[in-house]
Parts: C-alpha cells; structure tokens; sequence
C-alpha cells in the first residue's frame, strides 16, 4: 500500500511545510505589529489570514492521517517517521519528505511560541484598554490580590478621572 501512498504523502508534507512557514510569517508579522503602534485594521485581516491557513493546516492534518490510517498507524510524530522508514524500505527515496517533516515539526514549536507571545501581548493591551475605560467612566474595579499568607484578597480600586 505503501507504493501508491508515499508520492502522495510526499506532496502532502510539501503543502504542510508550505503552510506552516505561512502561519509562521503571519505570527511575526502579527507580533510585530504588536510592538508597534497597533493598526486594528490590520490585526482583522492578520487573524483572518490566520484562520484561513490554520483550517488548511487542519485539512493537512486529515489528509495526512488518512495516509497513516492505511498502514495502520496511529496520527503523531512518531508514526510520521515510522511512515517514512517504512517508505525507505520500499525504495523510496524519502530525503525530502524527512526534511519537510522536520521542518514542520520545528516552525510548528516556533509557532506555538510566537502565538503564546501574541496572545499575551493581546491580552494585556485588552487588559489595560478595560482599565482605561473603567477609569474614564467613573467605574471602580476589584483585583484580587495575595495577601501575606497567601490567601486571595479583593481590593478596590476607585481612582477615577470624571464623575458623573
């Protein structure tokens, strides 16, 4: 089975690796819009590109179980490898369907790194928008905190710039 799946698989790794060094540009470009002064304009269109690369990247990950699935392998990294000895076995020369794994693998690491950074770059600016908005509104807020035994602590803050 391995003679009609592996020219396949082969352009299915192809088209991952494709993928991934897309979504992996699409998060660097997102962070360092980050950085910068922020464009919500263009933060829409960077998570909608997104999106759209990361259910292609789904459908990468279907196509390439299904190859998997008929040599009776289950769907992880190692069954990837074992996939291509397998392939070795048969002849098959397998140099760049290794490479593009491997390179998926390591640009997929980078981009589960990046968009944690994201993430929490993203969330602090919401974090501090919401504060700024509480505060122009006259609005006070409650942070939990620690206190010296550990336990949490409800603390009111009531600065505010206008009453109404």
């Amino acid at each position: 089975m391995i003679d009609k799946t592996f020219p396949i698989t082969e352009k299915i790794l192809v088209n991952g690796r494709k993928l991934t060094e897309k979504l992996f540009e699409l998060l660097d470009k997102e962070y360092e819009h980050l950085k910068q002064k922020i464009d919500p304009n263009t933060l829409s269109t960077l998570a909608a590109n997104k999106k759209e690369v990361v259910a292609q990247l789904e459908q990468f990950s279907r196509q390439l179980g299904q190859v998997l699935a008929t040599e009776k392998l289950l769907i992880n990294q190692e069954s990837v490898i074992s996939y291509l000895e397998k392939a070795k076995a048969a002849n098959f020369s397998t140099e760049q369907a290794l490479q593009c794994w491997l390179d998926i693998v390591a640009l997929s690491k980078k981009c589960r790194s990046l968009n944690e950074k994201n993430g929490a770059s993203i969330d602090l600016l919401n974090r501090h928008t919401q504060r700024s908005l509480q505060i122009l509104r006259g609005k006070s807020q409650l942070t939990s905190t620690y206190g010296p035994d550990g336990s949490t602590r409800s603390v009111l803050f009531s600065h505010t710039l206008i009453s109404v």
